[in-house]
């Protein structure tokens, strides 16, 4: 680490404060750190693409820790998983440290939710990495993920439909846009949530469920089935079919799955998200791409470029519950969202920082 001054940090710090953003989900942890020039915050403050001299992101970390591995069989947390979680949340702490982070918000969603023993996991962090960890409820984490995806809402299209795909859970959010309230040019929409719904279909806890099976055209087809039919409750609760026939709903997705898919529909050899988030795709092709995930052996999946082997035997499941978010909200595209939860935490702390 740089021998800076303490006084020289002091003064560094309080005109660039450090934010950090800790997402600790069913299957993976992650962080963000980002840098803020204060002086420029209100002239750049979460553009769709922001003066680096306004704030940047700096330094990110993910992990797959699958820490809802095995909640299925008793609601309980494995000494492993915890174990796993907390050698990746030991990681986030360095990170924070090394960069002097002042401003943290660190939320653990579903798997700690569901599970007995959440509160084990949060102790130690506490006492262990001395990081604060909130286990937020449903609600919380779509509103996040959606805060973190508004930037990429198109304002002439004034109702969309946001989901995110998790280990233990898929968010849907049926919102309105407020473009009457709009602000200047490039800046997050105004929102309004209209309805959300949490369906109990997540990658990591529907692949457990059905193990080696998971993978199999039986098992993806059921599963595309529920998630339709649940989701199609959600959709003629708030007539969402009526909306869709006059061409006002946009579709947004923000997932591991949604930019898996369309990495592979790029053609990427490596992952780049300055390729993905924000890409439209149409629909029918992600159903085309499903199928052939489904198609492919768990070593073929493994080796792929834009699957590899952390996420070979849950994309064919995240794929299924894709499939029928589609089958149920007939939209013919997708635009994607490298984004969520993360970004959601950054923008309300970048908020925080302007009202002081």
């Amino acid at each position: 680490m740089p021998n800076t001054p303490d006084s020289l940090r002091t003064v560094e710090n309080a005109h660039h404060p450090m934010l950090g953003a800790i997402d600790l989900g069913t299957n993976s942890c992650r962080l963000l750190v980002a840098s803020v020039n204060i002086a420029s915050l209100k002239k750049t403050f979460f553009r769709r693409r922001p003066n680096l001299a306004g704030w940047k992101i700096i330094d990110s970390f993910a992990k797959i820790v699958r820490l809802g591995e095995g909640l299925h069989k008793n609601n309980e947390l494995s000494p492993a998983a915890i174990q796993r979680a907390l050698d990746a949340l030991r990681t986030c702490r360095k990170k924070i440290d090394y960069h002097g982070v002042s401003h943290v918000r660190a939320v653990a969603t579903e798997a700690c939710r569901r599970a007995t023993n959440g509160n084990i996991l949060v102790e130690r962090a506490k006492q262990e990495l001395d990081l604060n960890i909130e286990i937020i409820n449903g609600k919380e984490e779509a509103r996040l993920a959606l805060t973190g995806c508004a930037a990429i809402l198109n304002p002439k299209i004034l109702h969309a439909i946001v989901f995110d795909i998790g280990g233990g859970s898929t968010e849907v959010i049926w919102l309105r846009l407020l473009a009457e309230n709009r602000g200047r040019p490039g800046y997050p929409i105004p929102f309004e949530v209209i309805d959300s719904v949490s369906l109990p279909y997540g990658v990591v806890t529907i692949s457990e469920s059905y193990a080696q099976f998971a993978a199999s055209p039986e098992i993806h087809q059921n599963i595309r089935d529920s998630v339709a039919h649940e989701l199609g409750r959600f959709a003629e609760r708030n007539q969402i079919q009526q909306y869709i026939d006059s061409d006002s709903v946009q579709l947004v997705g923000s997932s591991g799955t949604v930019t898996t898919l369309a990495a592979i529909q790029v053609g990427l050899k490596q992952y780049e998200r300055r390729m993905i988030d924000g890409l439209f795709i149409k629909t029918d092709r992600l159903h085309s791409i499903s199928q052939r995930i489904l198609g492919m052996s768990i070593p073929e999946r493994a080796q792929h470029p834009c699957i590899g082997a952390g996420r070979a035997d849950l994309v064919v499941v995240g794929s299924a519950i894709l499939e029928g978010i589609c089958d149920a909200l007939p939209i013919p595209e997708l635009r994607v969202a490298d984004r969520g939860v993360r970004e959601g935490i950054l923008s309300e702390l970048l908020v925080n920082l302007q009202r002081y």
